[in-house]
């Protein structure tokens, strides 16, 4: 692949300089088993758990970055997704899901780091990006799988349901130009692909450890 070149845009940065991990974190066996339907409910609702702890911290982060005079632009309401997971725990654990729930070493590793960097901007531009515009790509797909192997329905798949942002596409169009109007400097640029990259190899790591708890039909032994 060539070079990018310094003065590219900060989304095309993110996108290329992550273009590996992003390929190995989707390629990790749990996604693999998961998506093809050889695992259960029981493990996406483990997933979702660990979603939970991730955007939590995420979305703190979000609250902080509002009141920065350059990232207020990248903080989107319509974008906040705890709430929606909270109402698909409920649904996929029944009401005493706060006490049901587990949550990886992993996944507290990925919020810890969610906590410690967030909240710089370049930081949190790495793993907004990484986490919505992922949601409103791949997640999507994985929405419809989870509908056609498991035999879901819109209840405990809210996370992926995005009403206020009726058309995907625009709005991630609208998020990039966002992304390249934050004006970071060469050092941030490079913070901020250095982390999102670290923030898929965080996400990969979750896998890892979910892959361990549900290995399904087809898993190695």
């Amino acid at each position: 692949m060539p070079a990018i070149a310094p003065e590219a845009p900060l989304s095309l940065r993110l996108r290329e300089g992550t273009r590996a991990e992003h390929q190995e974190a989707e390629s990790e066996g749990f996604v693999s088993r998961l998506m093809a339907g050889s695992l259960d409910v029981a493990a996406y609702a483990d997933l979702a758990a660990q979603q939970l702890e991730v955007y939590t911290a995420l979305e703190e982060a979000s609250a902080a970055v509002r009141r920065d005079a350059r990232g207020a632009s990248l903080v989107f309401d319509e974008l906040t997704r705890v709430p929606a997971i909270e109402r698909d725990l409920a649904h996929l654990y029944g009401p005493a899901w706060r006490g049901e729930i587990r949550i990886l070493p992993a996944t507290r590793a990925y919020a810890a780091r969610l906590r410690d960097v967030g909240t710089r901007l370049p930081e949190y531009a790495a793993h907004a990006y990484t986490r919505y515009l992922g949601d409103l790509s791949g997640g999507q797909i994985i929405q419809r799988m989870m509908q056609r192997h498991y035999g879901m329905d819109a209840a405990g798949l809210e996370f992926y349901d995005f009403s206020e942002i009726p058309k995907a596409k625009p709005f991630k169009d609208l998020y990039r130009e966002r992304l390249d109007g934050l004006e970071l400097d060469a050092a941030e640029t490079a913070t901020a692909v250095a982390e999102a990259q670290e923030a898929f190899r965080l996400n990969r790591a979750v896998f890892v450890e979910l892959g361990r708890a549900h290995p399904g039909a087809g898993a190695p032994s």
